[in-house]
């Protein structure tokens, strides 16, 4: 019998959703799943549908949740559904809503960017090298075993988080003369979450469909949305 899978997409469009999300379709089909694509959320609110899914990938940037969608998803989530994504279209989907915060544990806050005098008034602004880090967890992890630390040049997440997420790799934002702060702040790049029954995947690596498609990431994210699923 086949598994379900759900994706549900929107939001910003800089963070590709519909793009990025393409990319994964024939993977997840060939693991054994039946895509249905949403264009926004309000397919949480319908149980019948939700009670079906055994994984929901989400790439919905900046948008904002109703009462009975989040109701919806969280139910899921807590019998068993599986969820995964990466970057903003899951760690800054829903900012009005504190509990979906608290499901997917971890919220993006700042990504820093380039030095001011380097600036041009684009996405490019916030591009900048670093390194993605493997935690020693992650070293043993499914989803990261036998990928090393690698580089990116992209946006680098700044993610406030909790003790509760098992992370996977790390990343360290340098203080740089011009930054607010004053000291390296290391933030989780990818982690996982347990949330009752339901299993939570997140890179924070993905701004747009070439960073998803670089590797590591690619197989990090088809990993993890395998790992995720009930």
């Amino acid at each position: 019998m086949s598994k379900q899978a759900l994706i549900v997409r929107g939001g910003w469009d800089g963070h590709m959703p519909v793009e990025t999300t393409e990319l994964f379709i024939p993977f997840l089909r060939e693991n054994g799943f039946d895509v249905r694509v949403e264009e926004g959320s309000a397919v949480y609110a319908d149980d019948a549908v939700m009670d079906s899914v055994d994984l929901v990938v989400q790439v919905n940037t900046m948008n904002t949740i109703e009462s009975d969608e989040f109701r919806g998803l969280q139910r899921a989530v807590l019998n068993g559904t599986g969820m995964a994504g990466w970057h903003g279209g899951i760690a800054d989907s829903y900012r009005n809503n504190a509990d979906y915060l608290h499901m997917i544990g971890g919220q993006f806050a700042h990504h820093a960017g380039k030095d001011p005098a380097e600036r041009v008034g684009d996405q490019s602004d916030n591009y900048i090298p670093y390194t993605v880090h493997i935690t020693e967890y992650g070293k043993t992890h499914p989803i990261t075993a036998g990928i090393e630390d690698f580089d990116l040049v992209t946006e680098q997440y700044w993610v406030l988080s909790d003790e509760y997420n098992d992370v996977l790799a790390t990343t360290t934002q340098e203080a740089r003369p011009f930054d607010a702060w004053n000291r390296p702040v290391t933030a989780p790049a990818i982690w996982t979450r347990q949330w009752g029954k339901g299993r939570i995947f997140v890179s924070a690596p993905g701004h747009r469909l070439e960073i998803v498609e670089s590797q590591p990431v690619r197989t990090i994210i088809e990993r993890g949305m395998l790992w995720a699923s009930r």
